[in-house]
């Protein structure tokens, strides 16, 4: 039966002694997050997401979801009363203003709460996961009359929410939408179309949900410029607040998926169903953007979540099986075998998760924090640079995040050799859920090119430039300590690296744009590569503080110290070869005619 324990210890060093939540006391919405706060928030997620969720994430996987002759859908038996639980204790409340009902907590715990769902049961967590999504885009771009009438009930879960985005002839090209909206007298519209791929489409876990529904008006330029946003109720709303008619809008099937079972992936039928314009019309792609968004920083967390539950399964599992004798004589001589830790292969693995999770928790959670300040720091520079910053970093985080997480995933199913692809050991779960993330909310190609086709040249520049400053900053101050200075002068020229491909870019880019198309991918694990680093200097620096102090657990600050040397080692070189592969430019990718790709 596989384990998940919540990495509690690990979340209070980062908020406390890395990025020190308690220093921004004086923002709006920090006041709240007392120490004491924060450490009952911390210890009964983690409880909550280890004993309620996670022990219901491999019944869940093999019951799936049923869709009804109906058309309506029942999620897992074994989610309902986990879910009410969940509602109850009002987790989705988190992070939201107080005005709709929310707890107006920071971002960051918000995000840690998503990161112990998603590795105790990521298909229960994305139903509550797409409504924060669907929230920000009402908030951001609603009318009054429409935030008042749904957000509220979104907020506390007695109404989930979903993006519909996807249809069958298109995915990322969201300009090739075929779905309707035709204006009514009374001022709403009628929605007709298919929708493909939709999260959580329909289920029984609540009495309503909001579908957020891309669609083109009948005079709507025909490309991205034409869409618009619409809210699209499973049931009507009353203007009192009470649920009406049921509206037109049906699951016409379930998709047959590799992973994520427990989570109802639907086709969504429109045939007629009442909208309600979002914003202006043919304004729908900033609305959308905020929920992309929104949703790519949550995905990116899952891929750090499905590596976390998979590590701590591999570890458990190494330090029990028994295989072999340690190269350089027999650990326990006592025993016919010795634990697979003896072997340096295995260590690899292992180490290569411990490196990738923590690195990437904190810099999520660091992400998460910028979201923060890019509202509420005192100045208005200060708010730009951290808007600056997670908008760079939101393609890293989900592609780079999602890409290293599928990797550590089935090397940790590896370290359970055969067992590993066993079904009740647990770890295909992981590898199958994994690997999703990689594809939805924008293929990781996508967020690669977003990230060198749009994120590099905003506003001249402006937030790439700040990044390599921070990340310059930190390494100049870590080269004194020998604890850090080899981390520092690796991820230092990492850095380089990273600045040699922007340049590269700069001067090849526009005469040929397959030039940025080849080396995009590349260049985002190069970022991957160097924001992780960074995130290894802070936690070094952290360390040792703690230990110089005499406080705390000195062999939980020495492991970190350890493993950031190790990231600087084993992650950081990667940088060099990364950046010759893109040097290498496109001719070759681009060269064979399309017919050469046939088997001969």
């Amino acid at each position: 039966m596989p384990v998940y324990k919540a990495p509690t210890g690990d979340a209070r060093f980062l908020i406390n002694e890395v990025l020190r939540l308690q220093d921004y006391a004086a923002l709006p919405g920090f006041a709240g997050a007392t120490p004491d706060m924060v450490e009952a928030v911390v210890e009964e997620a983690g409880k909550f997401c280890s004993e309620v969720l996670a022990p219901i994430n491999l019944a869940g996987d093999q019951e799936g979801c049923t869709r009804h002759p109906d058309g309506s859908v029942s999620a897992p038996s074994v989610y309902k009363p986990a879910f009410a639980q969940f509602r109850e204790a009002g987790w989705s409340t988190l992070s939201v203003p107080e005005e709709f009902g929310g707890q107006g907590l920071p971002h960051v715990l918000g995000m840690l709460m998503e990161e112990f769902m998603s590795s105790a049961n990521q298909a229960f967590g994305m139903y509550p996961g797409l409504t924060a999504g669907a929230i920000s885009a009402i908030l951001a771009k609603g009318s009054p009359e429409q935030k008042a009438k749904y957000v509220p009930k979104m907020v506390t879960c007695e109404w989930l929410g979903t993006m519909n985005l996807t249809e069958p002839q298109c995915g990322t090209d969201l300009g090739l939408i075929r779905t309707r909206a035709v204006p009514q007298a009374d001022g709403s519209y009628a929605i007709t179309g298919t929708k493909i791929f939709i999260s959580s489409g329909e289920h029984d876990l609540t009495e309503n949900i909001i579908h957020l529904v891309l669609a083109k008006l009948p005079d709507a330029p025909d490309s991205t410029k034409g869409i618009s946003l619409f809210i699209v109720p499973k049931v009507l709303v009353n203007d009192d607040g009470s649920l009406g008619a049921r509206n037109a809008v049906s699951c016409g099937s379930i998709e047959h998926k590799m992973g994520i079972h427990g989570n109802a992936t639907c086709v969504m039928n429109y045939d007629g169903a009442t909208g309600y314009l979002v914003g202006e019309e043919n304004k729908g792609l900033a609305a959308m953007f905020i929920m992309m968004n929104a949703a790519r920083l949550g995905v990116g967390i899952q891929g750090l979540a499905q590596a976390e539950v998979a590590y701590q399964n591999a570890v458990k599992y190494a330090g029990e099986r028994r295989q072999g004798r340690a190269l350089t004589g027999a650990a326990e001589p006592a025993e016919k075998a010795d634990t697979l830790f003896v072997h340096p292969d295995v260590r690899r693995m292992l180490m290569d998760a411990k490196a990738f999770t923590e690195g990437m928790r904190s810099l999520c959670l660091w992400g998460a924090l910028q979201v923060d300040l890019s509202h509420k720091a005192e100045s208005e520079e200060a708010r730009q640079t951290a808007d600056d910053l997670i908008s760079l970093l939101t393609p890293v985080i989900k592609g780079y995040g999602t890409d290293k997480g599928y990797d550590v995933a089935t090397n940790m199913q590896q370290v359970f050799g055969g067992h590993g692809y066993i079904e009740e050991w647990g770890m295909s779960q992981f590898v199958r859920d994994a690997r999703i993330a990689m594809i939805y909310e924008g293929a990781n190609g996508v967020q690669a090119m977003d990230l060198v086709g749009r994120k590099l040249a905003q506003n001249g520049g402006r937030a790439v430039q700040a990044f390599f400053a921070i990340v310059d900053a930190e390494c100049a101050a870590a080269k004194d300590k020998p604890e850090l200075a080899s981390l520092a002068a690796a991820v230092e020229a990492a850095n380089a690296e990273l600045k040699a491909a922007t340049m590269w870019f700069m001067a090849n880019g526009m005469a040929n744009p397959n030039q940025v198309g080849a080396g995009a991918h590349h260049y985002m694990h190069i970022m991957g590569i160097v924001a992780l680093g960074s995130q290894w200097l802070r936690m070094g620096n952290a360390a040792l503080s703690a230990l110089a102090s005499g406080t705390g657990d000195k062999a939980f600050y020495e492991a970190k110290l350890t493993t950031a040397r190790y990231f600087g080692e084993r992650f950081c070189p990667d940088a060099a070869a990364l950046r010759r592969k893109i040097e290498a430019g496109s001719e070759a990718v681009m060269a064979l005619p399309v017919e050469a790709f046939a088997t001969a």
